[in-house]
């Protein structure tokens, strides 16, 4: 059985650091200090084996009443094709904090079928968006 907690004192952070800043593709090279602001200052869901071991990761920047961004959702490799990510996504829109949010909002590369099935859509109006995106934040070698 999994289950997942916003307990922020379960986190394995070494394995979220690991997973983030080596294996993901948005977090690569992230600092540990980093990675640490951030927790402190997200609502953080860690899903858990039987084991207690951790298996996957989110976390949801937010003001708690009219924004939420949905971030750094993984589930370890070994983990994955077992309807985990549902599971954990499931967990999150349900949480109570987050109930009534204006809007919720995330980005991702390859999972729109996923996030659509919570009521994800693409953005209506993208023209009314802007961003600052800084294109190598952690100074990670590009090969180039």
């Amino acid at each position: 059985m999994f289950t997942v907690s916003s307990d922020p004192a379960r986190l394995d952070v070494p394995l979220i650091h690991q997973y983030l800043s080596q294996q993901s593709y948005w977090g690569l090279g992230m600092p540990l200090e980093t990675l640490e602001r951030a927790i402190a200052n997200s609502l953080n869901f860690g899903l858990y084996g039987p084991d207690g071991r951790q298996a996957a990761f989110a976390r949801v920047v937010t003001d708690r009443a009219t924004f939420a961004w949905l971030c750094d959702v993984f589930v370890l490799p070994e983990y994955q094709g077992q309807g985990l990510g549902k599971h954990l996504v499931e967990t999150i829109m349900a949480h109570p904090d987050l109930q009534g949010v204006r809007r919720f909002m995330l980005a991702t590369l390859d999972a729109h079928s996923l996030y659509r099935r919570f009521g994800f859509q693409d953005l209506p109006t993208p023209e009314r968006f802007l961003e600052i995106k800084k294109a190598n934040p952690y100074g990670v070698p590009t090969g180039n």
